[in-house]
């Protein structure tokens, strides 16, 4: 079983960007938004990608298979109401951790949120973010992707 343990946050100012590798993303949720086991759909750049995310916040489940164009787009329109645009920037920080900067497009603009992944919870909990970094939103259900799909930027 992959575990995922991360954490999210807020922007306050982009960071500098010049050597982060940037993607083009963009997803879509198979699964009713009651549904407390996510199914999502991704397509990064030339990737097409169907990912299980379980239930939880700082850690949970989470399994991912690369699947053709032809499957994507089989399954892509019955994800209609339920999708998100976004750039996003995979980068390191000077502490070597690595951090992915999610730049939302279309009804989510200007929203910005970066998530860092961790090794152990133990670690997730003990991290001091940079100042760049702006609330911690981990634990807030209406900043995970599939809510926003459904509901928009969080008021």
């Amino acid at each position: 079983m992959s575990t995922e343990i991360e954490r999210k946050f807020l922007v306050v100012e982009l960071p500098d960007l010049s050597g982060a590798d940037k993607a083009v993303v963009r997803q879509g949720y198979l699964t009713a938004p009651s549904d407390s086991t996510e199914l999502r759909l991704r397509q990064k750049n030339d990737g097409y990608f169907l990912t299980l995310k379980g239930a939880g916040s700082l850690v949970r489940v989470e399994r991912e298979t690369e699947i053709t164009s032809e499957q994507f787009e089989t399954f892509w329109p019955e994800t209609e109401g339920r999708r998100v645009e976004k750039e996003r920037y995979t980068g390191k920080m000077p502490d070597g951790r690595v951090f992915e900067l999610d730049i939302f497009l279309g009804n989510l603009a200007p929203l910005r949120l970066v998530e860092v992944e961790f090794d152990t919870e133990a670690e997730a909990q003990a991290y001091t973010p940079p100042g760049w970094f702006g609330t911690d939103v981990t634990a807030d259900k209406r900043y995970k992707n599939k809510m926003m799909a459904i509901k928009g930027v969080p008021i």
